[in-house]
């Protein structure tokens, strides 16, 4: 069987929850689907999914990403200048600590 690598669980299941939890909080905030959609640069079906539990639901946060996800949000819906793929790392990075990094293999073959 092969062993899923860290990059792929990122891919699958990380960043999905990540902008599930983002999506939820637009909404929150105040932000229409449509809105929300725009923002988070993805299909509105996507933010229907994220809010329905379809889409995005493997992890559930602590309470110190949460507040990360929250603060990200209100800044999202505010309007603020925000730099989405580097906190979207922070927060994917935070959210790993003491894990596995992407490239903890690197070297091993040589």
């Amino acid at each position: 069987m092969m062993m899923k690598l860290p990059c792929q669980m990122i891919v699958w299941d990380v960043l999905p929850a990540i902008r599930a939890a983002i999506a939820e909080e637009l909404i929150r905030c105040g932000s229409t689907q449509q809105e929300a959609a725009e923002i988070l640069d993805c299909a509105p079906s996507a933010i229907s999914q994220y809010l329905s539990g379809k889409r995005g639901y493997r992890i559930l946060f602590e309470d110190d990403i949460r507040l990360l996800i929250r603060e990200l949000a209100a800044d999202l819906h505010a309007g603020r200048e925000v730099y989405l793929a580097g906190r979207i790392c922070t927060i994917c990075v935070k959210l790993r600590e003491g894990d596995e990094a992407c490239g903890s293999c690197e070297g091993e073959d040589d």
